[in-house]
């Protein structure tokens, strides 16, 4: 492994240099959260979808880290219930992102560039951010630890040329729960797959949890170091062209914590090549 790609994912795990500022997206009509550099303009942004049984407040310190980095991250905090519509979130994820860039944030020394905005979201949000993707151009997608969900998001990815990082937990990537092998066998355009070590797909979640009670397993601070240097490396080199961290945005790079995986050398579900229009709400 190169020393400077191991320096570079060591400082990524960490806090950027920009001071981070919360706001309320339910100012602009969407329950939500913003978090923002305290200043910049042409900024990149995000549209963050929370996974099954959460909101956006246990993603705070994940989408902090963002910010801190630079990118604008905007996150619902719709469909927490126990039967949620992924249709229905995937449709706030769009809200949310034009709301960035659409609304004032901040004291005014904010703007967001239109051609640098993503869609990342968390299991089910993963899912959601595909969908919502498949509706509407934007740079990157991002699908950390994604879970099934109706409709099928893999049956849409086809419909998505964006360039995407698609993250598994190495414990549960060939699980009836992870779809992420079938994503990244139908995606549109280029598409990266990699394992996290050690990782389980609920690591991510900060927090206490209403789920913790019946097993769910506990927060993993690795997993949330190693997935955030993974997700905002690729995301600088995807959404502002810096060739600093080109190598997280490669499918044959080394980084430290990960593995990269061939979709194909993994089953996927039958049907999922298929490409079907995407159902209206």
């Amino acid at each position: 492994m190169a020393p400077k790609l191991k320096s570079l994912a060591r400082a990524l795990s960490k806090r950027g240099p920009h001071r981070v500022l919360r706001g309320n997206l339910a100012i602009a009509g969407q329950p939500g959260v913003v978090y923002t550099p305290e200043s910049g303009f042409n900024l990149p942004a995000v549209a963050f979808a929370h996974g099954w049984m959460n909101g956006a407040g246990h993603y705070a310190k994940t989408l902090e880290h963002l910010a801190s980095w630079g990118i604008i991250v905007a996150a619902p905090d719709s469909e927490r219930g126990p039967v949620p519509s992924h249709l229905g979130l995937a449709t706030d994820l769009q809200s949310a992102l034009d709301i960035c860039l659409g609304v004032r944030l901040g004291p005014g020394q904010l703007s967001v560039q239109a051609d640098r905005v993503a869609f990342v979201g968390h299991g089910m949000g993963a899912g959601a951010a595909v969908l919502a993707a498949a509706q509407r151009d934007v740079r990157a997608v991002a699908a950390l630890f994604p879970a099934p969900t109706a409709p099928k998001a893999e049956k849409y990815a086809p419909n998505v040329s964006a360039p995407s990082l698609i993250l598994a937990g190495e414990q549960d990537i060939d699980s009836m729960s992870c779809n992420a092998t079938a994503l990244a066998t139908e995606w549109g355009g280029d598409a990266i797959l990699r394992t996290v070590d050690g990782a389980s797909s609920s690591g991510l979640i900060e927090g206490r949890r209403l789920l913790g009670a019946v097993g769910v397993a506990s927060a993993e601070h690795k997993t949330q170091t190693t997935t955030r240097a993974l997700l905002t490396g690729f995301l600088l080199n995807v959404l502002t062209e810096d060739k600093t961290y080109s190598a997280f945005a490669e499918a044959d790079s080394d980084i430290p914590r990960s593995t990269v995986v061939d979709p194909f050398d993994h089953d996927t579900e039958p049907g999922s090549e298929l490409t079907t229009p995407l159902p209206q709400d």
